[in-house]
């Protein structure tokens, strides 16, 4: 059996089925031995009753071996393949199971038993069990007739988001299980049990019937570990450190690289909710709505590796542009104000109405998304052409419309909000909110100029007046108007004015928010929180309060399959992808301390006890793919890939008394750890 570190395995399952690993993979989502699957896109229910429609899976098959037979047995998730595997050993036969979501033809899930006799030659009979039944509380679901030997359902769910979104159909043929798998004289025998899922029972006899060939050509599962393999080869993190934090970060990448369509892909993808695919049911894991999850914590490391992947992102909130529109046109103002809690069509879907109403640095958190992609790939295209413009500009459209003059401060004031920390409502001018807000509108500026569009003079007018709360006196950033230092704060807010917004201010009012709202925030908070300050005490290189910082979201992984729990009694989302994002970005943005920058990817590496050698693979900045190694002496950068223009191509650039150097492929060159930048030669940085 093969062995290693991203290989996650125990004599024993979690006794909390909510802590199983997970198989998705963009499209297809499940828990191991979970009753139910859940379908990109298909929720069921209105508005704030809108949830992840459930449907009955045919993959939860299980070995059904008397405990007295059994001789060693071990439940393994491999990271690298994607694969949840069952391997159980008997005096005189071995049974293995593998489950996995293939991340190539992603309308199929896998179930494959194999039983292998190891003495004499008796034959082997292995009970099977399954609690399988053609029924859920979201789908009238009927059965078709049966399809090359294969059964067939199909349905369409009940409720629709909103008047005007058309009701989901989802269509299901799958392999029936016997009661009993027999096998009288082979020394090895393999029992494929396929599950395809579509929206038109045309395509999903198309995908199962691609399943069957794959079967008969022996490629079934060459084919998922072959696409798993190219995506890892284009996007790893490599550490010398414990086992325990190098477990972390391949879970967190796995998790996260599992949400999303595989490579090459052109479906259309509906979103990453806080929980992922697998979960999202009714009263749970917020019924799988997209938050700012999706596109503040999970994205910006997707966009390192993999900008074509980052895209799907940014697609989906094109593709809801429309129902944002509504939005803000049902509170008075103009352009688009993105949902708090997001579904299908964009209508706000949040089942309490505060959030929805106040929670709108959404809008800046999905513009920064846009920025990010803009800045790390320079495609002008997607915003011409695929649609980017109309969300920039209907963001900056309605912050305008939603600000007010204050003829006292003579500034732009944002009143009325709930900030990232929830437990403040209706409050004016919060930091984060207006910061981003602000941020938001000089980049419309910015990439108007580029587009070489007219930018309107209300844009600037408000982005340069617009009050981002400070008190000079303490020398911090106040979260709010009239907040006093000490009021409990319950998740990461102000911390975020640093990073990811990078706002504007010295490194002392850096410090201050961090040490102030350090004290001050709650413990038992959401998991992602953790991993903010880290990297604000990174970036100020205060590194070992930046590591307790780290240290505490282990807390919140869940063992053997590194499963995270928003909050670390257990309580909340699980799978919880946004604990994981942010957990990841302390690494990429922390110890790599890389920056998006308008003119250039900036690096400041942290390179500590704790972590002497970081390797990271697969960096794509400009069309070129990049690899970064960090100790403490010596930073090495290769370049694997790049952009064809000669004009264009990468240099290093330091202080100016330091020359630059160039990156050519195949020729790494080394440095004495500090702060870089790489740009384009024929960028100034």
């Amino acid at each position: 059996m093969e062995e290693g570190p991203w290989i996650f395995s125990n004599k024993s399952l979690p006794s909390d089925s909510r802590l199983m690993a997970t198989m998705t993979n963009g499209y297809l989502g499940t828990r191991v031995y979970g009753d139910v699957l859940h379908v990109n896109g298909v929720y069921n229910g209105s508005v704030g009753d809108c949830h992840r429609a459930n449907v009955p899976s045919p993959l939860n098959i299980q070995l059904a071996i008397n405990k007295e037979e059994i001789m060693d047995e071990i439940f393994s998730l491999n990271i690298r393949t994607g694969t949840f595997s069952h391997s159980i050993q008997c005096s005189s036969f071995t049974a293995t199971q593998q489950i996995f979501a293939h991340r190539f033809h992603r309308h199929l899930l896998v179930n494959i038993i194999s039983l292998k006799i190891t003495r004499g030659s008796s034959p082997v009979n292995v009970n099977l069990q399954t609690q399988f039944k053609a029924v859920s509380e979201d789908l009238d679901l009927q059965r078709g007739p049966d399809y090359c030997n294969a059964q067939y359902v199909y349905g369409s769910t009940k409720v629709p988001e909103v008047k005007s979104c058309p009701l989901k159909s989802v269509h299901m043929i799958y392999t029936p299980v016997p009661e009993c798998l027999v096998m009288p004289s082979e020394q090895e025998k393999s029992w494929v049990f396929l599950t395809a899922v579509a929206e038109t029972e045309e395509e999903v006899k198309e995908k199962y019937s691609e399943g069957l060939t794959l079967i008969e050509e022996n490629r079934l599962y060459p084919s998922h570990e072959d696409a798993w393999t190219q995506l890892w080869e284009g996007c790893w993190i490599e550490m010398e450190a414990s086992l325990a934090l190098r477990q972390a970060v391949y879970g967190c990448l796995y998790y996260l690289l599992s949400a999303l369509p595989p490579l090459g892909c052109n479906e259309k993808f509906n979103g990453i909710s806080p929980g992922g695919l697998s979960n999202g049911q009714k009263n749970e894991d917020y019924w799988g709505h997209v938050f700012w999850d999706q596109d503040t914590w999970v994205y910006p490391n997707i966009l390192l590796f993999y900008p074509e992947m980052a895209r799907h992102i940014l697609k989906y909130r094109i593709r809801t542009l429309e129902g944002a529109r509504q939005n803000a046109e049902q509170q008075g103002y103009k352009g688009a104000k993105f949902p708090w809690e997001s579904a299908v069509t964009g209508c706000e879907v949040c089942p309490e109405k505060i959030y929805g109403d106040q929670e709108i640095h959404i809008n800046g958190d999905v513009m920064m998304a846009f920025k990010q992609y803009y800045e790390m790939t320079k495609d002008l295209d997607f915003f011409i052409s695929s649609g980017g413009w109309d969300v920039v500009s209907s963001i900056a459209d309605y912050w305008c419309s939603r600000v007010v003059w204050s003829k006292e401060e003579h500034n732009y004031h944002i009143k009325g909000v709930m900030p990232p920390d929830e437990y403040h409502a209706g409050v004016d001018n919060s930091a984060y909110t207006n910061a981003i807000a602000q941020i938001s509108l000089n980049f419309s500026i910015d990439l108007a100029t580029d587009l070489q569009y007219q930018v309107p003079e209300t844009w600037k007018d408000v982005a340069s007046k617009l009050k981002v709360p400070f008190d000079t006196e303490i020398n911090y950033h106040p979260e709010y108007e009239n907040y006093f230092v000490g009021e409990k704060v319950k998740q990461a807010d102000v911390v975020l004015l640093g990073y990811p917004l990078m706002f504007q201010m010295t490194p002392e009012q850096r410090r201050n928010d961090l040490l102030i709202y350090e004290l001050v925030t709650d413990p038992d908070g959401p998991a992602m929180t953790w991993s903010m300050f880290s990297i604000g005490f990174m970036e100020i290189k205060q590194i070992a309060a930046a590591q307790t910082q780290l240290k505490k979201c282990f807390a919140n992984i869940t063992e053997p399959f590194k499963i995270w729990t928003e909050c670390a009694d257990g309580s909340g989302a699980v799978n919880f992808l946004t604990g994981m994002g942010g957990f990841l970005q302390a690494i990429l943005f922390g110890y790599a301390g890389f920056r998006i920058n308008k003119q250039s990817l900036d690096l400041d590496p942290v390179v500590t006890d704790e972590i002497t050698n970081l390797q990271i693979t697969g960096i794509s900045y400009l069309g070129n793919k990049l690899n970064f190694t960090f100790t403490k002496s010596v930073t090495t950068v290769e370049l694997t890939s790049a952009h064809g223009n000669p004009k264009d191509s990468l240099v290093i650039s330091f202080d100016q008394l330091t020359p630059d150097l160039p990156l050519y492929i195949g020729q790494p060159v080394s440095f004495p750890t500090k702060a870089a930048h790489v740009h384009p030669k024929s960028t100034c940085v």
